[in-house]
């Protein structure tokens, strides 16, 4: 696939690393350390990162759905006990049902027009509370930021929080993208971990090769965490390998300061986007996520260069196409997406004029 200057938008996964992270690895690269996360080095990171979130215990793992099933299972105790996500959410659409068969937990899918739960979303999924014949509620999942690039403020959050704790519901909050939503509302870590039973703190994609941390919060949750990493296969022999990323993220607000970038070039390109005919921005650009809606030849015709995520389709043939900015997005990149879309759209036929082209 043809890519311009070899950035594709499709994910912020699809970014390199952080060079200060390869050198932090290259660092630990050197002599015996204790395995399993016993080292010092390990050690000190995990505590940096508690620091940071102001968080009781920390846990190093692998990967986000490794993160995610980690983290439910410390706050799912009992078989029939479910967990309430928006229907958009990654644990819902793009976990290949991991929560389910790892855990055997059912889902309580919301549908959202942008990402997000309310406290009266949630209450409308109650009903069954006490029924023997329905599964019982126990956890809201929500994600900060959100799949659609939305993200909650601090006032939604504790709103959550407080309706979770009057309804002795806890709050799993997927922080994948938790470092783009530190930068929208330009808080500190510790204000959105404060909202959270359990959050996972994404490293990846911030610019790590490969690093998620689960934060514990709430007192009781963390006593069952080691066994439980171990189980869903996420506990790293060698786990100075994943505390150095996390040490090189830490370092100088790494993890902060490309989520910045990323959001800035992420409102570059929806400004550059808006004024493309054909082109209109589908959700509030509020992280590093891109939303447009667009017409489906339009759409087929960027994903001949541009590896792009239809993210979906609707019968009147437009589609949402998603965006992504990364941590080491250009000024440049953005402006040449935008001037490959712009020509994009002027070689297809105007709406409702077949076979005319765009002047």
């Amino acid at each position: 696939m043809a890519t311009i200057s070899g950035r594709t938008f499709g994910s912020d996964n699809h970014a390199g690393v952080y060079p200060a992270v390869l050198e932090a690895l290259a660092a630990v690269n050197s002599g015996d350390a204790v395995g399993y996360g016993e080292d010092a080095i390990s050690k000190a990171a995990v505590a940096r990162l508690c620091a940071e979130a102001g968080a009781r215990q920390g846990y190093l793992v692998f990967n986000g759905t490794g993160a995610n099933v980690l983290a439910l299972s410390l706050l799912v105790r009992r078989p029939y006990e479910a967990i309430i996500c928006a229907e958009s959410s990654h644990l819902n659409v793009d976990e290949c049902g991991a929560p389910e068969r790892v855990l055997g937990s059912k889902l309580l899918a919301i549908s959202v027009p942008d990402g997000k739960l309310t406290p009266a979303l949630i209450e409308a999924r109650l009903s069954g509370r006490g029924d023997e014949h329905r599964v019982q509620p126990r956890v809201i999942q929500i994600a900060q930021a959100t799949e659609l690039g939305t993200c909650y403020s601090l006032s939604e959050l504790r709103r959550l929080r407080d309706f979770g704790r009057a309804h002795d519901l806890l709050i799993y909050l997927d922080g994948a993208r938790i470092a783009n939503a530190a930068a929208y509302l330009g808080c500190a870590l510790a204000d959105i971990a404060a909202c959270a039973d359990v959050l996972s703190f994404g490293g990846t994609k911030s610019g790590a090769l490969g690093v998620e941390a689960i934060l514990v919060m709430t007192d009781g949750l963390a006593e069952s965490a080691p066994y439980h990493r171990k189980q869903v296969m996420q506990l790293a022999s060698k786990m100075r390998y994943l505390a150095a990323q996390i040490d090189a993220l830490l370092d100088e607000d790494r993890w902060l300061v490309g989520a910045r970038h990323a959001n800035a070039r992420a409102r570059q390109l929806g400004a550059a986007l808006e004024t493309v005919p054909g082109v209109e921005i589908a959700q509030p650009i509020q992280s590093n996520g891109v939303f447009t809606a667009m017409s489906r030849d339009l759409a087929a015709r960027l994903l001949q260069d541009w590896s792009v995520q239809v993210w979906s389709e609707s019968p009147d043939g437009r589609v949402i196409v998603r965006w992504m900015t990364a941590f080491d997005t250009t000024e440049q990149d953005v402006a040449e997406l935008a001037r490959a879309v712009a020509d994009a759209a002027s070689q297809l036929p105007a709406p409702g004029v077949a076979g005319q082209t765009r002047a």
